[in-house]
């Protein structure tokens, strides 16, 4: 399961997707998030999901890679899901004691845990196609605007890119740790789920104190470097738009007045 967890890490690439401008990406990711929870019928949500996987098929990742950003997720998915089937409306198809199932709660149940798969591919595109440099290059001029109400830019983009990097490297650590520990004998698959918990307490120790170590070091070396925050610092690669980021705009702004106009339209037939 460990070894499973992609989040944060960036696939280098040739596709149009990781050539595209770093801050286009991050607009039209959030475009793309708002659309899945506009969604109001399955027409809306299908034409979505296409096109999350032709994004898929234009970025080069391969499908096993993204898959895996899923299945930790697989509780979360299955608990809303199963949520959302009990709450249904309508005549019940299976009653037990003061739940009910019925054909509302499994259409809503489905309904959901495909937005959530939706949103979860949708989201790891962007940090598989964009480096942590442009990620924090691109937040930090997407938040230029807070600077006049005195908001440090720089710290939080600096903040949110380092603790996106830092997550493949801390799940290297963890499956280092568990070697260790399993070599001397621990045992950390068998038995319920309070001995698994148990079994977990001298991996999370170890896993804490080097994650402050590196967190240190860290701090030692950007000070080392004279780092002083954003103030007077250049970019060694300038970020411009091209034709094809606009390009992609258009594309996206058309695809959500088309599926909005759809909802309402579907909505009235109905």
């Amino acid at each position: 399961m460990i070894s499973d967890i992609t989040i944060g890490q960036y696939f280098p690439g040739n596709s149009v997707i990781h050539k595209m401008d770093p801050r286009m990406k991050i607009v039209l990711t959030m475009f793309l998030i708002v659309l899945i929870f506009l969604c109001k019928n399955v027409v809306s949500l299908f034409l979505v999901v296409l096109c999350t996987f032709m994004l898929v098929l234009v970025s080069k990742i391969r499908l096993k890679t993204v898959l895996k950003s899923i299945k930790p997720l697989t509780v979360i998915i299955i608990i809303t899901s199963l949520l959302n089937l009990f709450y249904g409306t309508g005549e019940p198809l299976v009653e037990f004691w003061r739940l009910k199932i019925t054909l509302n709660g499994i259409e809503t149940a489905v309904f959901m845990a495909v937005r959530i798969i939706t949103l979860v591919v949708i989201s790891s595109l962007l940090t598989y196609t964009t480096s942590p440099t442009e990620l924090t290059d691109s937040i930090e001029r997407l938040l230029k605007p807070l600077k006049y109400l005195k908001v440090d830019v720089h710290s939080i983009a600096m903040t949110m890119t380092i603790a996106l990097r830092f997550i493949p490297t801390l799940i290297e650590e963890i499956q280092k740790i568990m070697a260790a520990q399993k070599s001397r004998g621990a045992d950390m698959e068998s038995g319920g789920l309070i001995h698994r918990a148990k079994a977990l307490i001298p991996v999370l120790i170890p896993l804490f104190v080097s994650a402050f170590r590196r967190a240190n070091e860290l701090a030692y070396a950007m000070e080392c470097r004279c780092y002083r925050g954003g103030d007077g610092r250049t970019k060694m690669k300038v970020m411009k738009m091209t034709a094809r980021d606009y390009i992609a705009f258009v594309i996206v702004a058309v695809f959500f007045a088309v599926i909005i106009i759809l909802n309402r339209v579907l909505v009235n037939i109905i």
